[in-house]
């Protein structure tokens, strides 16, 4: 298996991804029932030395639900029924995770509502409070 390239400053070696394979419970019939199609991939952000410490912990405060006890990276992939384009699949979702978090939130500007919007709703309230008035009986007539 070859190195992991996610972005010019980040390569995560070969060495350090464990894949296991495993009988997937997705399509494929018979063939379920002998072939070992669903890839596991294993990955420890800790221990990584190749990635910047600040993309490192955004990446596990984002995905904290997907590391266990060990601090292993788990994912999953039997969507299809063989088993090289499980461990593509995989990888690159692994990619897509680790550029998710490349860049940091950018921090919420506080807005205000507009003139406008303030009208649309107070005249909304305004036209379901006119219904519900019109609902009412008077017993009092």
């Amino acid at each position: 298996m070859s190195d992991l390239y996610v972005h010019p400053r980040l390569t995560i070696p070969a060495s350090e991804l464990t894949i296991t394979a495993a009988r997937s419970s997705g399509p494929g019939g018979q063939n379920v029932n002998k072939v070992n199609s669903k890839i596991t991939l294993r990955w420890s952000p800790e221990k990584c030395e190749a990635i910047d410490p600040a993309w490192r912990n955004r990446f596990i405060s984002r995905h904290s639900n997907r590391i266990n006890r060990d601090g292993d990276f788990i994912l999953h992939s039997e969507r299809y029924r063989d088993q090289p384009r499980n461990l593509t699949d995989a990888r690159f979702r692994l990619v897509e995770m680790l550029l998710e978090c490349r860049e940091p939130a950018k921090p919420r500007k506080k807005t205000r509502p507009t003139l406008g919007s303030k009208r649309r709703r107070q005249e909304a309230k305004t036209k379901l409070s006119q219904k519900k008035q019109s609902r009412r009986q008077s017993f009092g007539d």
